[in-house]
């Protein structure tokens, strides 16, 4: 048997606010573990047509917050989902106060950030729309 992606992981320091707004990008909640022992809880979601567990994003939810964990320097890049119109989803995302880092301007691509400053790449599935005010002539706000 050959290697087989299971799961993004990232950490999360105020679990609803995350989950509230991976919900916005369409995912569902697919299960979720509250660790007692180990104070801390995993929320797995995932696009709701891909509930086999295949396509999963961990968010951990440490109860005593992140200080004092080992920091070893990892950086972590960003994750993508494919969205069937990416000028509808990143006006859903403004409307509800997202801010959109990289706009659609070519119909293809954008980048917002997470609660936890994660960076999401949303592509149009298939191909590119035609492009479109007011995000054609949008500039860049921060970084992604």
């Amino acid at each position: 048997m050959g290697i087989k992606y299971l799961h993004t992981m990232v950490r999360v320091k105020d679990l609803d606010a995350s989950i509230a707004f991976y919900k916005m990008l369409g995912l569902v909640e697919r299960r979720r573990s509250e660790n007692e022992k180990g104070r801390f809880t995993l929320v797995f979601l995932c696009p709701p047509d891909q509930a086999d567990g295949h396509a999963d994003l961990e968010l951990t939810y440490n109860w005593d917050g992140d200080e004092g964990l080992p920091s070893d320097g990892r950086h972590f890049g960003h994750l993508a989902y494919t969205v069937p119109n990416i000028y509808e989803m990143c006006q859903s995302l403004m409307d509800a106060g997202v801010t959109i880092n990289r706009p659609p301007r070519d119909g293809h691509m954008a980048f917002v950030r997470s609660p936890d400053n994660i960076s999401i790449e949303l592509l149009q599935e298939g191909e590119a729309l035609a492009p479109q005010e007011p995000w054609a002539s949008m500039g860049n706000t921060g970084h992604w």
